[in-house]
């Protein structure tokens, strides 16, 4: 990206400047920043993937 390429806030959707001036980026403020970092540490987000089998009923080593 170049310095004047504009991106939106992911948490509050404000135009934020992709810059070394922009030390929060994609964020434009510490604020937005450890609120999207809180919503990943409640699990209010999260990155689809295959399911922990571990954590299932009847799941177990010895029928592997």
């Amino acid at each position: 990206m170049n310095k004047d390429t504009i991106v939106k806030c992911p948490t509050c959707r404000d135009d934020v400047v992709w810059s070394s001036d922009s030390p929060f980026r994609p964020f434009c403020s510490k604020k937005c920043q450890l609120i999207d970092f809180g919503e990943w540490a409640d699990e209010e987000k999260s990155i689809p993937g295959a399911p922990d089998m571990s954590d299932s009923d009847g799941w177990s080593e010895t029928h592997i």
